[in-house]
């Protein structure tokens, strides 16, 4: 990337402020936008609004280039900045020496040893969920994966009971994060313009601002060290003896309640809606968790056997990551594919597109847990398959999602299998994460727990064609 002559702008689609307002904007469709896009105009293209440049780059190499070879010359982008209400100064948003301050103190709670002993804790509060449901019941699986991952990271990362704030947690983030898909609004509406939608917006803010508040003023006032992130956090100090504020504090932890929970209770979401088309891919799952667990609740020590497993969470992930898209803002001049990259310039790329490419997957829109069968990873390129990011901004909680949604599916699959409700739209909403937008209602039916059970006899649903 190193050529001498740098070459103008990329070809890309139409400009302008009209073209971007009825375009992907009016249409509240950006992953097919993004997609259209990299078909077109192939790994790198540009686009302009008014007088901003984005750089829209389509190739795993060119991100590695961003991510990790030149992560300095680099900030959060727009969508991210916008939402600074919501997220304050923590890691998500942070930069430069803060962030990375910041960061330090927070590692240590999400070493392997350290979320090894969370493992126990989220079976618990998984078989508290299932002694809830009832074979022929109808739920929404969405609703149900919220309200688990929400008290799973309440006892693990805050030593804290959020049962009785679940409902009103879960309804202000989801509020939160429906907004956060209104590009039109965090890219030209400011928070601080007292608009309707802003209104709901606060007000969504400090309801969750209250719960987290009382769960912090509740660990000043016991000064027990529980061995969580929020103790951790309030113990640390700089060389000069200060230590975080609250406001600090909460930053980081509306940061963790979204990000801890939100993203695998997705994961978890779309990997039920999934299995719940492909009774084959089903069979196998169940196979597994048979001969591991023979009907025993898992462990973390089981997980290293549960390949299988593991292979369907990383293909559920594949075809529907979390984090569906990344944006950076360019703070040096740079060059990528022989285009120069000024200062001031956008470069996104989305692993929603990149992760659906045929150069690196056979069938990409199929559903294939198989393919990760032998060495794929290692073939494929660094950065064509990066549901967690890349780069020292890499999700600090990677570790943490995998073990959750292992365990949780694990201890899940084993009681319950689930129906889908004939016609309710399950698509996809690209907003901070990758969700559901009307949620994923099935019908629970309980499973034996032998391995010899009906899923020979269960006729397959899926149509072979993914919600786009």
């Amino acid at each position: 990337m190193g050529s001498s002559a740098k070459l103008k702008f990329p070809p890309g689609p139409p400009g302008g402020l009209r073209t971007w307002m009825t375009g992907p904007l009016k249409n509240g469709d950006p992953l097919g936008y993004f997609t259209g896009i990299a078909r077109k105009y192939g790994d790198i293209a540009g686009l302009r609004i008014l007088n901003f440049k984005i750089f829209l780059i389509n190739h795993p190499d060119y991100i590695e280039d961003v991510l990790v070879n030149h992560p300095r010359k680099f900030i959060k982008g727009r969508i991210l900045k916008a939402n600074k209400r919501v997220f304050g100064d923590g890691l998500l948003t942070s930069e430069g020496d803060f962030w990375l301050r910041q960061r330090r103190l927070a590692q240590p709670a999400f070493h392997r040893a350290r979320i090894a002993g969370y493992g126990a804790t989220m079976v618990e509060y998984t078989e508290r969920l299932l002694d809830e449901w009832r074979h022929g019941e109808e739920r929404d699986l969405h609703k149900e994966m919220m309200r688990l991952t929400l008290q799973i990271v309440g006892k693990t990362l805050f030593d804290a009971d959020v049962e009785r704030d679940a409902h009103n947690v879960g309804k202000s983030l989801e509020l939160l994060l429906e907004l956060g898909a209104d590009f039109r609004r965090t890219i030209f509406i400011p928070q601080w313009l007292p608009t309707p939608t802003n209104l709901r917006l606060e007000l969504a803010i400090r309801r969750i601002e209250k719960v987290l508040y009382r769960i912090i003023a509740d660990k000043r006032a016991s000064g027990r060290d529980a061995g969580d992130l929020l103790s951790m956090l309030l113990a640390a100090q700089d060389e000069d003896g200060s230590r975080m504020t609250d406001k600090q504090l909460r930053d980081e932890a509306i940061t963790l309640f979204l990000a801890g929970h939100e993203t695998t209770a997705n994961t978890l979401s779309w990997t039920w809606w999934l299995l719940a088309q492909d009774a084959a891919v089903e069979a196998k799952l169940h196979a597994e968790l048979e001969s591991v667990l023979g009907g025993r609740t898992p462990s973390l020590e089981d997980l290293p056997k549960l390949v299988y497993t593991s292979h369907v969470i990383t293909e559920s992930l594949r075809l529907y990551p979390a984090a569906w898209g990344t944006a950076r803002t360019a703070i040096e001049d740079h060059e990528i594919a022989g285009y120069k990259v000024p200062r001031g310039s956008g470069v996104s790329f989305a692993q929603w597109t990149v992760h659906r490419d045929e150069r690196w997957y056979d069938a990409p829109e199929e559903f294939r847990p198989e393919r990760w069968e032998g060495d794929l990873m290692k073939r494929l390129p660094r950065f064509a398959y990066f549901p967690f990011g890349g780069g020292p901004r890499q999700c600090i909680g990677s570790n943490f999602a995998l073990m959750e949604a292992a365990l949780i599916l694990a201890t899940i699959a084993q009681k319950f299998r689930f129906r889908l409700v004939e016609g309710h739209p399950v698509v996809p909403l690209a907003s901070i994460t990758l969700r559901p937008r009307y949620g994923v209602r099935a019908v629970l039916e309980s499973r034996p727990v032998r391995s010899g059970d009906a899923d020979s006899d269960r006729k397959p649903q899926f149509s072979g064609q993914l919600p786009r």
